[in-house]
């Protein structure tokens, strides 16, 4: 593999990165109501799932996955209640909130269940996605081209996993500078209630994905 298919590489996961999707309002969700190191373990999670697509992938699991009509409606479905619970349970917290629960002192123990809370949703909103196991199989054919490829493929992975890294942390750092707008309930609201439907939005897209 040279240098010139591991920049188209990058060019291509970039401009997936960048496009609006359900990781992009998972970390809009997640910044103002838990922190930056929320932020930071939904972005842990992003790039464990990506390893998992990666390595499916490498063994041909994933091709089993698309193929069989069942398995890919299973998963699909899978994936698009859990974006759809994540959009409920936005817009629901949205008119929970406390009038004074920005003052409120946070317990050390509620921050460590929202760290592990955070990594999981990320993880879960990328392993439960196709779309990142359709495009890995889209793009190792034609990047990789040895039929022993596995740390071709890795090196494929890391790159996605950079790129989301820097791309996301610029995004959490944008809006932990904008914190001070969470401590407003009427804005505490409507940016959950908005991010809610966006994964709604994002759930029904994915239920009516075809393979």
């Amino acid at each position: 593999m040279d240098l010139v298919n591991i920049a188209t590489f990058v060019l291509m996961a970039t401009l997936l990165v960048i496009s609006p999707g359900p990781n992009g309002a998972l970390i809009v969700k997640t910044v103002p109501t838990s922190g930056s190191k929320a932020g930071f373990a939904n972005i842990l999670g992003f790039i464990a799932a990506f390893y998992v697509h990666g390595t499916l992938s490498v063994f041909g699991i994933s091709v089993l996955l698309l193929q069989s009509a069942e398995i890919f409606f299973v998963f699909k479905i899978l994936g698009a209640a859990y974006l759809c619970w994540l959009g409920i349970k936005s817009i629901l917290s949205a008119w929970r909130v406390a009038p004074n629960a920005a003052s409120l002192p946070s317990d050390p123990r509620e921050n460590r269940k929202s760290m592990r809370v955070a990594f999981l949703e990320g993880f879960i909103t990328n392993a439960l996605n196709p779309k990142v196991s359709m495009f890995y199989l889209a793009a190792f054919p034609q990047f990789l081209p040895f039929s022993d490829s596995a740390p071709l493929a890795y090196i494929l992975v890391s790159a996605h996993a950079a790129v989301n890294l820097v791309w996301f942390s610029a995004m959490v750092i944008l809006l932990t500078q904008l914190k001070g707008l969470s401590v407003s309930t009427g804005f505490s609201r409507w940016l959950k209630s908005v991010t809610g439907v966006f994964f709604l939005g994002f759930g029904a897209k994915l239920a009516f994905l075809n393979s």
